[in-house]
């Protein structure tokens, strides 16, 4: 595979298409929807306003989660030299998408992109359109198959070269927290020292002020896919266990290396080094 191919495994198509259900609300489009995209149905923008009118704070969730994803990419492409990403759980494209801002700053480099949403499928053409000197390749496949995503990863990724994982709300959709902590150590146990795991993730935490969310997480699981679990502070740090957290550490995602005035939401985030 030659440098500026944009390889992909799973392309989008009448697979895609195919496994496309409209009438019933998915947080890809949810989100993509609280975001202000334009990717949703009906039934995504009903469910999307219900659970925001329980939880108005939803919003600034999901634009604090955006923007906290930015500057964990430009951090790691800018200041740790990371020329290699696997975004697993990408969500419907938008705006400064993980391959947008890491070739800005290094053209030279390799994102693969991982889901399993049909809409994202559709959409994986406008997510493979990279710079020429770097590759941006597309894997179709679930989070809970870690040994499929690093099989595939492979093929467009050097693992034996460091790998920044972005895990952005996706292992909340796993609801066995063994399950979730055994998914991550398998995905890091294949790339090397020096990699680097990024991860957010939804809390009902007083302290971030999640408590307001424990009646939304119950109307989304009646009435969206896939259903959500919220996990504690210790809960989530659990994931970065063979870890070592960079400054500032597990805070929620709008406080990491943001302005000290920024408004906490109950979604933390975090980037750590494998050593």
């Amino acid at each position: 595979m030659s440098e500026g191919d944009s390889p992909t495994t799973g392309t989008a198509g009448a697979t895609g298409s195919a496994r496309l259900d409209t009438t019933v609300a998915h947080n890809a489009r949810v989100w993509n929807y609280w975001i202000g995209g334009k990717d949703h149905y009906p039934v995504d923008q009903r469910v999307g306003d219900q659970v925001a009118g329980m939880f108005p704070v939803i919003r600034e969730v999901a634009r604090a989660d955006r923007e906290f994803l930015g500057r964990a990419v430009r951090f790691l492409a800018a200041e740790r030299g990371m020329r290699q990403f696997l975004d697993i759980g990408t969500g419907l494209p938008t705006v400064d998408n993980t391959h947008e801002i890491a070739q800005r700053i290094a053209p030279e480099s390799r994102i693969v992109y991982v889901d399993n949403d049909p809409i994202v499928l559709v959409h994986a053409r406008s997510l493979l359109t990279g710079s020429p000197e770097g590759v941006t390749g597309y894997i179709d496949a679930d989070v809970r198959e870690p040994d499929v995503i690093v099989r595939q990863a492979a093929e467009i990724l050097d693992l034996d070269r460091p790998v920044a994982v972005m895990m952005l709300g996706i292992l909340n959709f796993v609801p066995d927290t063994d399950e979730a902590r055994d998914i991550v150590r398998r995905i890091m146990a294949a790339v090397p020292s020096g990699s680097h795991l990024v991860l957010t993730h939804p809390t009902q935490d007083a302290e971030a002020g999640g408590e307001g969310n424990i009646a939304a997480m119950e109307f989304w699981n009646t009435h969206a896919t896939p259903p959500i679990t919220a996990r504690g502070r210790a809960g989530i740090a659990a994931f970065l266990d063979g870890l070592e957290p960079v400054e500032p550490g597990l805070v929620p995602c709008s406080r990491w290396r943001a302005g000290p005035d920024t408004a906490v939401v109950p979604q933390y985030g975090a980037v750590a080094v494998k050593p």
